[in-house]
């Protein structure tokens, strides 16, 4: 999956307008929409674009969209 198309999953998943994300932001100051159900729908998403189990604390670990990328290792491409 490109980067792009990632980052409209999650824009989708946090309400926030397509294209408003680029991967820099923090989490829980710049993604608004980022809460306890948006991480029940990331681990969704991700299971299922990418047949991938993510557990909830390498999740909450994560501070920036692109911690969240980096969790799919080379899954996501430029």
């Amino acid at each position: 999956m490109t980067r792009q198309a990632f980052l409209n999953l999650l824009e989708e998943i946090v309400e926030e307008p397509t294209g408003s994300l680029s991967g820099s932001e923090k989490l829980m100051e710049q993604a608004a929409g980022w809460n306890s159900l948006a991480v029940v729908s990331f681990i969704g998403m991700v299971d299922e674009q990418f047949g991938v189990t993510l557990s909830p604390q390498a999740i909450a670990d994560c501070k920036t969209v692109n911690d969240l990328i980096t969790l799919l290792g080379g899954r996501v491409s430029d």
